[in-house]
């Protein structure tokens, strides 16, 4: 019986020296008190949703610079024995027309007008309602507790803090929460958000009506009024999060899932499609040319992406079917020089700053969750009285009125974050995340290959350096790739710059639970990040 678990390796080839955390329960998360929050629901006799939701939410007040109350957020979840797909990310304004942003070249960044409904408490209700064994309001304690008598700031998230310092210090409400006292928290200071934990309260007495519907709602929408913002209470009564199932591709006997477009997890289906029909299986796992390949199908998946993802009700033309075709995607493997870089366009699939968390439990349950700001602290608004910073999510639509996520009233834009999850064999492997803006599609990839083609277990495929592909023939590789892999890498015509992994979001964070035949888990957390796979 013991040739058929997987072998754990104690010789680490890579800078970091944690090891990879076992056992029957398990919570993975970006910040080490929300690991232990999501925990502590599993110790009081929870499931792995009640312990991914207790994480989430107590990650809007420790990990504001990731995520926040105003987050959207997705969820992939095995229930023991079937997979389910939430889509809760929120909609442009009903306000919102091609002409509101006429004279703009691209949507704007920040502010109000980057400002769509947010959805992750929606998630939060959902969840919960369909299969969580604790009563809802026990999952915000610890949360609540954090941001009313206040914790100390760890020291990356503290690091990020202050990037967001010059540039959103000017946004309405943003000083006022999150610059005490006029400057950034350090490392070690307590930081409170009064106001943070008595949103939390309203949305855990009411199950969330009190954000969509109650007083938080009407807050925000007075908000934006005083702003000449187009976000109506109407905007927020009238949000829903879908279960909406996933979207996958096989790679011999594996099969990775993904949410369905709005996000842009189908670029990583198409990265393992495209690679499916390549020799990847008969390389070395640190290779260049094993690296040269994956970048290659990265960007042909990348392009098409962000060519024609949208809305799913909004794919009229290019649909997923189309993306997803195997033989679309043996055309455009066989657009790959094994050995030149090349600067691929989009193809004609047919005529015409985020949080990550994982968690799971004895009973076999396995949840993969994400929710998101977009970029740090989101658009920067924040609401009086109410510790809710609001996202930036608009900025991902196209003011192109040709293309199928051009910016509309109450559509979905185009979104970077993406739970994965990986069945092998028909059973659950792995569920996992890599938050990181555009990283996030690569990064699945990447881990995907680096734990089931190459045998890496979760913690050291966390800990392996990554690279990040830009654009035309540009790729970032952190700088703990080794010079000669850079040089190979350079003399197949890529364009190599070198970042160091704590680039922001450059490189991403993960997280990863994989499953074990004898039952019990294995997981790693992001060296990146503050965070910590814990269970027991």
């Amino acid at each position: 019986m013991a040739a058929a678990f997987m072998s754990i390796r104690v010789h680490h080839p890579y800078p970091s020296r944690r090891s990879p955390v076992l056992a029957r329960n398990m919570v993975a998360t970006s910040q080490p008190l929300a690991a232990q929050a999501g925990l502590e629901m599993l110790a009081r006799g929870g499931n792995a949703v009640d312990a991914a939701l207790a994480a989430a939410i107590t990650l809007t007040v420790v990990e504001p610079t990731g995520n926040g109350i105003g987050s959207d957020a997705f969820a992939i979840l095995w229930d023991g024995a079937q997979l389910h797909g939430l889509n809760a990310s929120g909609r442009a304004p009903a306000g919102w027309t091609p002409e509101r942003f006429a004279g703009h070249d691209t949507m704007p960044f920040h502010g109000w007008e980057s400002v769509t409904v947010p959805g992750a408490v929606s998630a939060w209700v959902a969840l919960s309602e369909r299969f969580g064994k604790l009563p809802f309001e026990a999952l915000f304690e610890r949360a609540i507790d954090y941001a009313a008598r206040g914790f100390a700031v760890s020291p990356m998230i503290a690091h990020l803090w202050t990037r967001a310092e010059t540039q959103l210090a000017h946004q309405p409400g943003f000083a006022d929460v999150f610059l005490p006292g006029g400057r950034v928290p350090v490392a070690g200071e307590v930081f409170q958000s009064p106001g943070h934990a008595r949103s939390l309260q309203q949305i855990a007495e009411t199950k969330g009506k009190a954000f969509y519907e109650g007083e938080i709602a009407e807050q925000i929408a007075a908000f934006a009024k005083k702003h000449d913002a187009a976000l109506t209470v109407d905007d927020l009564a009238n949000h829903r999060a879908d279960w909406c199932g996933t979207i996958s591709k096989e790679f011999d006997d594996l099969t990775l899932h993904e949410i369905p477009p709005n996000g842009q997890g189908i670029a990583a289906l198409m990265g393992l499609g495209i690679l499916s029909q390549t020799a990847i299986r008969d390389m070395d796992v640190d290779d260049p040319a094993t690296l040269h390949l994956q970048i290659e199908a990265m960007k042909l998946a990348l392009r098409d992406a962000e060519a024609f993802v949208a809305d799913l009700d909004h794919m009229n033309c290019i649909t997923v079917s189309d993306l997803l075709d195997d033989g679309y995607l043996a055309t455009r493997s066989k657009l790959i020089d094994p050995n030149r870089a090349t600067n691929f366009g989009a193809g004609a699939p047919k005529d015409g700053g985020t949080v990550y968390l994982t968690a799971a439990d004895a009973s076999g349950m396995m949840v993969s969750f994400i929710q998101s700001n977009y970029a740090g602290f989101g658009s920067g608004v924040v609401v009086p009285g109410t510790g809710v910073s609001l996202q930036n999510r608009g900025a991902g639509f196209s003011l192109d009125p040709t293309h199928q996520n051009c910016v509309g009233s109450s559509k979905r834009p185009f979104h970077t974050i993406i739970p994965g999850f990986l069945m092998k064999d028909g059973a659950p492997k792995m569920s996992f995340g890599v938050m990181g803006g555009p990283m996030q599609a690569q990064g699945h990839l990447q881990m995907v290959l680096r734990t089931q083609l190459f045998g890496q277990d979760p913690q050291m495929a966390v800990d392996a350096p990554r690279w990040r592909v830009t654009q035309g023939l540009g790729v970032a590789c952190e700088t703990s790739l080794p010079a000669p892999t850079l040089e190979a890498l350079r003399n197949m015509g890529h364009e190599i710059t070198s970042e160091a992994p704590d680039n922001a979001f450059g490189f991403g964070g993960a997280q990863l639970i994989e499953r074990l035949d004898n039952g019990t888990y294995l997981g790693g957390s992001d060296p990146r990040k503050d965070g910590a796979a814990v269970g027991f």
